[in-house]
């Protein structure tokens, strides 16, 4: 078998095979296993020179809030001659990079209209079983993210569906949304049509013929905003799709674009590297926050903060929280931490910004997409058909021959059904 040393500082080797962790020497009970150069946990025995290094053996230092020194260590990529994308530049000056019609719910009571709409009116529908009997916080993010995902530059025109009688009615969401195209952004009460089929496909009509006319036109790549995702990790992810990740992302903010990281605790771990990577002390803080605040909410519901690698990791070979960390990361490359942003915000920042989310697929991707990201990087090991509304370019590795691996791309229909494979 092969293996890899990922960091001269490690004192484990990963087997290119299984992605699991060997000793590559003697590591007494209670002493640090380092991977990435950084610990990844605890030995909670004696473990021989290349024994497995795995769930047995090892656990997890993570514990709750801690306090964090703000060290710069970080330095703004050397500027690259920008390239130019094609684009439909938008009304209010931002740029989409595909030119879809969008049907958005305010509530999941609709989702059945919406979908039957979305096929006979060749529209996609971004449903959702949110927007009637919420309050305070969890209505008002409901909100937030949905007006993310109605003013998304990549929808050439979008329907707001609604009900009539829920709690984020279009009325109330009109007063969140702001200022909008009311030329490509159109609104349906289903309670007050007589026939709201009808009237959904005649918007859509309208909608599309307006979407039709758009021409693309050369922007420059700073217009780019691009959101970082991982799921379905293995022990290889760190040393494969997240690193090439990373140097795409590198890339970009060299030529002034945007990157969005997300999933907050699987940060937890790798989150000093991060916070010495802010640009000043402003947005240390606010990572600080970012990462105390969401363990608060692990521990206010009697939740360990380190319980987030899932069983398909395990098996992989991620064994501690802060070993999936210091492989979740890598995606973010050596770029800048430029700002921080909370759910429903809008990506304003060139360099790498910071979103609050989960580490749930699902959740993490819809917040992309409300922050803006016009375009997904779906890193994966062991392999998820999930999709997003925008385009998502899934990176992992593909077997090619029974003793050969290399990373590949995977191209995903946003709606989540894989299309074709490039090597």
């Amino acid at each position: 078998m092969e293996y890899a040393l990922i960091n001269k500082k490690d004192n484990v080797k990963v087997c290119l095979e299984n992605g699991h962790k060997y000793a590559r020497y003697d590591i007494g009970a209670g002493e640090k296993v380092i991977k990435y150069g950084f610990p990844i946990g605890v030995a909670v025995c004696d473990i021989k020179a290349g024994e497995l290094v795995h769930t047995h053996n090892l656990k997890t230092l993570l514990s709750g809030e801690l306090k964090y020194n703000y060290s710069p260590n970080f330095k703004f990529p050397a500027p690259v001659t920008p390239i130019t994308v094609k684009g439909y530049i938008r009304k209010n000056g931002d740029v989409g990079i595909r030119n879809d019609i969008w049907i958005v719910p305010t509530v999941g009571c609709v989702n059945g209209i919406a979908n039957l709409l979305a096929e006979k009116g060749k529209a996609v529908s971004l449903t959702h079983p949110y927007g009637c009997s919420q309050l305070g916080d969890d209505a008002e993010i409901t909100q937030k993210i949905l007006k993310g995902l109605v003013k998304h530059p990549n929808a050439g025109g979008v329907l707001v569906l609604g009900l009539g009688c829920e709690n984020n009615n279009i009325s109330e969401f009109k007063k969140i949304l702001g200022d909008y195209d009311g030329e490509r952004i159109r609104f349906l009460n289903c309670s007050e049509c007589e026939d709201e089929i009808s009237s959904g496909l005649k918007i859509l009509e309208e909608l599309r013929a307006i979407a039709e006319n758009d021409v693309r036109e050369s922007v420059p790549i700073s217009k780019l905003k691009i959101g970082l995702k991982c799921g379905g990790s293995d022990g290889l992810s760190g040393i494969t799709a997240n690193p090439l990740c990373g140097k795409i992302t590198d890339r970009f903010v060299s030529m002034g674009a945007s990157a969005v990281l997300t999933e907050v605790p699987e940060m937890f771990g790798a989150e000093q590297i991060l916070m010495n990577r802010c640009v000043n002390e402003s947005v240390f803080n606010d990572t600080v926050r970012l990462i105390n605040n969401y363990k608060k909410y692990f521990i206010s519901h009697d939740q360990p903060v380190s319980e987030n690698p899932s069983p398909g990791n395990k098996q992989g070979g991620i064994t501690t929280l802060e070993d999936k960390s210091l492989g979740c990361v890598q995606k973010g490359g050596t770029a800048p931490v430029t700002s921080v942003l909370d759910y429903g915000d809008t990506v304003c920042s060139p360099g790498l910004n910071l979103l609050n989310g989960p580490g749930n697929d699902i959740v993490a991707v819809t917040d992309l997409c409300a922050a803006g990201c016009q375009l997904i990087l779906f890193t994966t090991g062991r392999g998820t058909p999930l999709g997003a509304p925008v385009p998502t370019i899934k990176i992992g590795r593909i077997p090619l021959l029974q003793t050969e691996r290399q990373v590949g791309l995977i191209l995903t229909h946003r709606r989540g059904q894989m299309s074709r494979y490039l090597i």
